[in-house]
């Protein structure tokens, strides 16, 4: 097997566990929308979210809408609490070692999660192995389309100048790997025990990054 050339990771239930993301990054949000929207009026994003601004805010989180005002907003709320440290990042103990064998190793790290841009950084920069961002060679989030579309990872596939077969994709949805394989990008799911998974019958599965590893030919551990 040909080792693929790049990894597309996702980033809630594949390098950080869902339990960080529903029970400290949503909960630390929610608690600070209200003095958010009363203290940022001009926000542009805010701008974009119908009346009554709150309630639609916390209407979204309740259904956890990947919408990009959304996601920027709550992205500026966690830029404050990590930079009062209030928050740290969290990752998967396998996931920045193998990071680093595979940058070692020469390939091209992404990252695509419905999370915005920043607040994607503002978790690697903040992870307890220390500031992983210059790791990656670039991040996406759903300005780059629905992560349900294969449009969105045909355009990500071009954004970085690989043809589809060379990209690895990895998360935890088995619609976004079929979206992403319908694309041509190579994909696996990663089931996560402590996240309750489901496993996949259409794509590859490993229960962490040194499993991926082993399965496709990657430096591993």
């Amino acid at each position: 097997m040909i080792p693929p050339a790049a990894i597309l990771t996702d980033i809630e239930g594949t390098t950080t566990p869902l339990a960080f993301v529903h029970r400290t990054l949503f909960p630390f949000a929610r608690a600070r929308m209200a003095s958010f929207c009363e203290a940022n009026p001009g926000t542009p994003e805010l701008a974009e979210v119908p009346q009554p601004k709150l309630a639609t805010l916390l209407g979204w989180m309740d259904r956890d809408e990947k919408i990009t005002a959304l996601k920027t907003i709550q992205g500026m709320i966690w830029a404050q609490g990590y930079a009062a440290g209030e928050i740290t990042g969290d990752l998967y103990p396998d996931v920045a070692p193998a990071l680093r064998r595979w940058v070692r190793a020469g390939l091209r790290l992404y990252v695509y999660s419905s999370g915005s841009v920043p607040a994607q950084k503002l978790l690697f920069r903040h992870a307890p192995e220390g500031d992983l961002t210059r790791l990656f060679n670039g991040f996406f989030d759903t300005q780059s389309g629905p992560k349900r579309d294969s449009a969105s990872y045909g355009a990500i596939a071009k954004a970085v100048n690989a043809p589809p077969a060379e990209l690895l994709f990895l998360s935890d949805m088995e619609p976004e790997l079929d979206a992403a394989a319908y694309a041509g990008l190579r994909t696996c799911q990663l089931v996560r025990a402590d996240d309750a998974t489901l496993p996949s019958h259409r794509h590859a599965t490993a229960p962490d990054f040194n499993v991926v590893a082993s399965m496709f030919g990657l430096p591993h551990g």
